[in-house]
């Protein structure tokens, strides 16, 4: 399962928490940077594998469930960088068993990561590392808006999302809004992946919090250190996981929870458009 591919933003916690509801487990979680997410799925018993370049709070450092999992040799570690992550994605994206790259060499990712492997350019001779591409059973995306068949818009920084929605085998999105089609075909190189490509598309308002979502709401930097607090031990993740996770069904519980005032304190205040262009011909 390929999330967090929008790097620090765009972050699809709804829909994690729903995978943590339903039980899943032995997931490979997949992804850049993943932030709170991953340590959330790892705590909840979800995961047994992770195929990442860091996993932990963005605010305020490591992860406690990633790390005393890894610890313990509950779970299988491949370390990546963001750009080994990026550009096996972009392999498998595009359809090819590998890319060639000049990075990671000299480090010590290949002893942890069977996907890296050093080879001589077959044209210079140069050593060069392969890095295999990686395509993963399903990608969860949060965006700002999407239609009813699943052609999305999504702005801001992308990461590696485009990357990870041609590279799976299944995308499911969330979304801010659901707007009408036209809205989508009005700005057609805003679209993040075609409709027909997508598996299921999920009305989610606030389903990116705490993450940032550019155009909506702003980092909830109180949510990222209540969980470093409610997260230093087992039976500490349990009561969070039990308030923000177990208690809650629907949007309405999530924002309830929040709290009107914390929303409106997270709600833009200061919007910043981009010029129109103009698709005439």
């Amino acid at each position: 399962m390929a999330a967090g591919l929008g790097l620090e933003a765009l972050i699809p916690f709804a829909a994690g928490h729903e995978i943590m509801r339903q039980r899943k487990r032995g997931l490979t979680l997949i992804g850049p940077i993943s932030d709170m997410l991953f340590d959330q799925l790892i705590g909840a018993g979800c995961a047994n594998r992770v195929r990442a370049a860091w996993v932990g709070n963005v605010i305020t450092g490591s992860g406690y469930n990633f790390r005393q999992a890894a610890e313990s040799g509950g779970l299988r570690v491949e370390d990546h960088s963001n750009l080994t992550l990026a550009m096996a994605l972009k392999a498998a994206a595009l359809g090819v068993p590998f890319l060639p790259v000049r990075t990671a060499l000299g480090s010590d990712l290949f002893s942890t990561n069977p996907g890296l492997k050093r080879f001589s350019c077959p044209f210079s001779g140069n050593q060069l590392a392969a890095v295999a591409a990686i395509r993963p059973d399903v990608a969860i995306i949060h965006v700002q808006r999407a239609d009813e068949h699943g052609n999305a818009h999504a702005w801001g920084n992308l990461g590696v999302m485009r990357d990870a929605c041609l590279a799976a085998q299944k995308v499911i999105i969330t979304a801010e809004e659901i707007v009408p089609p036209e809205v989508i075909t009005s700005d057609p190189n805003r679209v993040l992946t075609p409709g027909f490509r997508v598996s299921a598309v999920v009305h989610a308002p606030w389903g990116g919090h705490p993450s940032p979502v550019p155009g909506y709401y702003n980092r909830d930097h109180q949510a990222f250190l209540e969980y470093r607090n409610r997260s230093q031990t087992a039976e500490a993740f349990a009561s969070w996981q039990q308030d923000w996770v177990e208690s809650v069904f629907k949007t309405e519980d999530y924002t309830r929870r929040l709290g009107r005032e914390r929303m409106e304190a997270l709600k833009l205040k200061h919007h910043l458009y981009s010029e129109p262009v103009d698709y005439g011909y």
